[in-house]
């Protein structure tokens, strides 16, 4: 989001395959990880539908995976 609150043409969320292929891992692995909880930003939408947040990802990748576990798991 711009600071005036607009949203950007960059998704805030990705999809769970999307981010299995930013981290080098497999789908299978990453859906196993976001349904344990340990894909950090995994947001859950309805009954089935996972989704990870983009911050969570970019900031785990940096190494400050710490601070992506901090970032509250969603239940929609």
């Amino acid at each position: 989001m711009q600071n005036d609150g607009r949203l950007t043409d960059e998704c805030l969320t990705l999809s769970v395959n999307s981010a299995a292929k930013m981290l080098g891992i497999s789908r299978n692995l990453a859906y196993d990880l976001a349904r344990r909880g340990e894909l950090p930003g995994t947001i859950k939408l309805g009954q089935k539908r996972l989704v990870v947040s983009r911050i969570a990802i970019e900031r785990l990748l940096q190494g400050d995976g710490n601070k992506a576990e901090s970032i509250p798991k969603l239940r929609v």
